[in-house]
């Protein structure tokens, strides 16, 4: 996964009823656009993020 400044990540939910987590990646500190990700979350927590297989990657517009 290589992801850029502004694309926002999907973390599916893993149990029936909860909902899937929305960010935004604020940092990159892997090289050439690899984890670890700064992500500031749509409910403002924000964690350094080794994205696992229940995640996806949406790369903001225009890049």
């Amino acid at each position: 996964m290589q992801a850029t400044i502004g694309d926002r990540l999907v973390i599916h939910s893993k149990q029936v009823g909860q909902a899937d987590r929305h960010g935004e990646v604020l940092e990159v500190r892997g090289e050439g656009g690899g984890p670890p990700y700064l992500v500031r979350f749509d409910d403002g927590h924000e964690t350094l993020l080794y994205p696992g297989a229940d995640c996806e990657l949406e790369h903001a517009a225009g890049a």
